[in-house]
């Protein structure tokens, strides 16, 4: 059986990418851990506190698309992954961009809830970014 551990991070949608890592640095005093490029060749910045939580910021290069401040998905950090996988499947709750996600020291999985919110489920807090 899996349990919730906590909210992993929010990703937002921003006008000014380096506009919001200074607002968030100097309000919560949040560190950078990563940056680059999106698969879509937006810039973003993934800023937070170890062990605390992670700020995931896209910056929307055509906001007539997607509105800045649109929360584009939260990520939930759960303690059995492979778990987490087999009542997802038992449910037949499909997957986002083709199941799971493998980044550099974690998995991750995205699905949505009945009203379009994305959610993403991931193996290790933050990515294990501060690991």
């Amino acid at each position: 059986m899996f349990n919730i551990i906590g909210i992993d991070h929010l990703n937002l949608n921003v006008k000014n990418l380096d506009n919001s890592k200074v607002f968030y640095k100097q309000v919560f005093d949040l560190d950078e851990k990563e940056n680059g490029k999106s698969s879509t060749g937006n810039p973003y910045s993934i800023i937070g506190k170890k062990n605390g939580f992670y700020l995931c910021l896209y910056e929307s290069i055509k906001t007539e698309e997607v509105p800045s401040g649109y929360m584009n998905h939260f990520g939930i950090h759960i303690s059995d992954y492979d778990g987490i996988i087999k009542r997802l499947d038992k449910n037949k709750i499909p997957y986002l961009y083709g199941g799971h996600v493998e980044y550099s020291e974690s998995r991750s999985v995205y699905i949505t809830d009945p009203n379009g919110i994305e959610i993403e489920l991931s193996e290790k807090f933050g990515g294990n970014l501060d690991n």
